[in-house]
């Protein structure tokens, strides 16, 4: 079955001028067009567009998504599964939210006080559900949904020391990687070496297991991506370069 541009965006729920910005960027070409130069639309488009809305629904930009679904051996069903996983993940960590909501509001009316440690559990629930949010669907297309699944369940399992000790190698890390640029360090040299520790430390506190392989892929995933390259240099220019060049060198098992 063919669609007009104007019969998917009925359907689709989105504009029209959308899916002619989808064309016009490359991310959903039309399977042709009609003699009078319409925009046609066939079944591989619709699967397309719907992979693409589902991406969108979980908050990935259209660059993520354009090399998500453009990338050499994309497998739909798998990435179903990885947005069904998502949104279960999703579902779960709303629940825990309204929990701890419904219980702060009987604490501040005068029922049951809620103590320290579900106020901290509730805090953790939102940022594994941030975190999911942000990059859920492109871990899980890229690690596969145990990887990602283990992840949030060492986060939601964490101490309040222990998330005390993540957040501060997090910015422990960052201080180092900018005392490092501005001093003109070399990534292979010893400040190098120890920022790479302090990272694999970092790391091990939400991977289920360390390789200097996947190290030293999300470290060049660091610096080829956009939006954690404008993290790591958010201070300092180069942070991001110098990371993925040091644990290139120094990361082992």
């Amino acid at each position: 079955m063919e669609y007009s541009i104007h019969a998917l965006s009925e359907l689709a729920g989105v504009s029209a001028r959308t899916l002619r910005y989808y064309d016009q960027i490359g991310l959903l070409r039309p399977r042709g067009k009609t003699e009078a130069g319409y925009r046609l639309y066939g079944e591989t488009e619709v699967d397309l567009l719907q992979q693409i809305l589902f991406y969108r629904a979980l908050g990935l930009g259209l660059a993520e998504i354009a090399r998500i679904v453009q990338a050499d051996g994309f497998d739909r069903l798998a990435a179903l599964k990885a947005h069904l996983s998502a949104l279960r993940a999703r579902q779960a960590q709303t629940a825990a939210l309204i929990e701890a909501v419904q219980k702060t509001i009987l604490s501040l009316e005068g029922g049951t006080k809620m103590s320290d440690t579900e106020k901290f559990e509730a805090f953790k629930a939102r940022a594994v559900r941030e975190n999911e949010k942000k990059y859920g669907a492109e871990v899980r297309a890229r690690y596969g949904d145990e990887q990602a699944d283990a992840a949030n369940a060492k986060v939601l399992g964490m101490t309040q020391a222990d998330y005390e000790r993540f957040e501060a190698l997090k910015d422990e890390v960052q201080a180092a990687l900018e005392a490092a640029v501005r001093a003109g360090e070399a990534p292979d040299g010893a400040a190098g070496g120890r920022i790479v520790r302090l990272h694999k430390t970092w790391l091990g506190y939400t991977w289920k297991d360390y390789t200097a392989e996947a190290h030293k892929a999300l470290a060049e995933g660091y610096a080829a991506d956009e939006r954690f390259t404008a993290y790591y240099d958010r201070n300092v220019p180069g942070c991001a370069r110098f990371l993925c060049e040091a644990v290139r060198f120094w990361a082992k098992e």
